[in-house]
């Protein structure tokens, strides 16, 4: 079972926090350097092939939207959406698809993110970051049923996802680098895979406003 790393469990589980604020770009506390619209063509991409390990390079657009505020009863959250769109020169197709959040509780220092791919698997990493961290890291492990990863039997079978690890650097000038390694087990083969993927972004468009924090501003806007 994994270390519990986020709020211990308290007697009351149903009650939720008072006084919450709106505003979750101010609350997102290492988070809030994500937030925005992204672009890089510097993606390099390392993965497994019949004849042997082959390398894409890339680019992305990476989308990052503030949601309201999240509660499990005393447990807090704050958060991003995102959606990540990627591709190559070689092909018009999509190269890889991604959706997810990204979520930080401000109690514990507790992030997330959770991801999903439209080639059936998700997967719930987690790790530990302050205010002001300019890395992040988050893992996640097959076989865990907190913080783990799921997929379909084909991907069990064929190309068994054990671990995944994902590390993002923040730049001075606002830009981030990002390094993930993907761990599988590929059928026919008796050594692990370690399927990389890094890039570098730039912030291409300002992050909006949650809903409730909109609202909340055009009422006091209509009082006025």
């Amino acid at each position: 079972m994994a270390q519990m790393v986020g709020m211990p469990v308290p007697k009351d589980i149903f009650t939720e926090p008072r006084n919450v604020d709106p505003d979750t770009l101010a609350n997102l506390g290492p988070l809030r350097r994500l937030a925005g619209i992204w672009e890089g063509d510097k993606g390099l991409d390392l993965n497994p092939k019949a004849d042997g390990p082959e390398q894409r390079r890339y680019y992305e657009r990476v989308e990052m939207q503030p949601i309201d505020p999240q509660t499990n009863g005393p447990q807090l959250f704050y958060g991003l959406r995102y959606h990540t769109h990627i591709g190559t020169r070689e092909e018009d197709i999509t190269f890889h698809d991604q959706i997810g959040y990204w979520l930080w509780e401000p109690a514990t220092g507790l992030i997330l993110q959770t991801l999903a791919i439209p080639r059936g698997q998700v997967a719930l990493a987690h790790g530990q970051a302050a205010q002001h961290d300019m890395t992040l890291t988050v893992k996640a492990v097959r076989g865990q049923t907190d913080y783990g990863i799921c997929s379909t039997d084909f991907l069990e079978q064929a190309f068994r996802t054990d671990d995944y690890q994902l590390t993002i650097d923040f730049a001075a000038d606002g830009s981030w680098t990002y390094a993930s390694e993907t761990t599988l087990m590929v059928k026919g083969r008796d050594q692990p895979f370690v399927h990389r993927d890094a890039g570098s972004l730039k912030k291409v468009g300002e992050a909006d406003l949650n809903p409730w924090l909109r609202i909340v501003r055009d009422k006091a806007g209509q009082s006025g």
